[in-house]
């Protein structure tokens, strides 16, 4: 259900509030927790900081009425982890499956438009 960052096509972002989106880099983040199992690997593995991990994380706890990703601490041999929580599952998947409707619908256009450039 993951769609990779793109380059070309539509750069899909939900505004669900004022001052909240909801767009590639915050679901390619919610993928890349529920794949790894952690924010520091998840945060690799986009080339993302820890400092912009954990903004985007709490951003994200914080807007929706339950967190979307639920964190463990480590104790002393490490061991913490991170998780997606059933809202974030569901939100996640929404959001990838109107994406997926979004280019859907305009791919043809798209094409069209590719045909017109050098």
């Amino acid at each position: 259900m993951h769609a990779p960052n793109q380059t070309e096509g539509l750069r899909f972002r939900l505004v669900l509030k004022a001052g909240f989106a909801l767009g590639p880099g915050k679901a390619d983040l919610l993928d890349a927790v529920a794949a790894t199992g952690s924010l520091a690997a998840a945060g690799d593995r986009l080339g993302m900081s820890a400092k912009r991990v954990w903004t985007l994380v709490r951003e994200m706890n914080a807007v929706f009425r339950s967190p979307l990703i639920e964190t463990e601490k480590g104790g002393t041999g490490g061991g913490g982890g991170a998780r997606l929580t059933e809202l974030g599952a569901r939100v996640l998947g929404r959001y990838r499956a109107m994406e997926a409707e979004a280019n859907a619908a305009i791919a043809a256009g798209l094409d069209e438009l590719r045909l017109l450039i050098k």
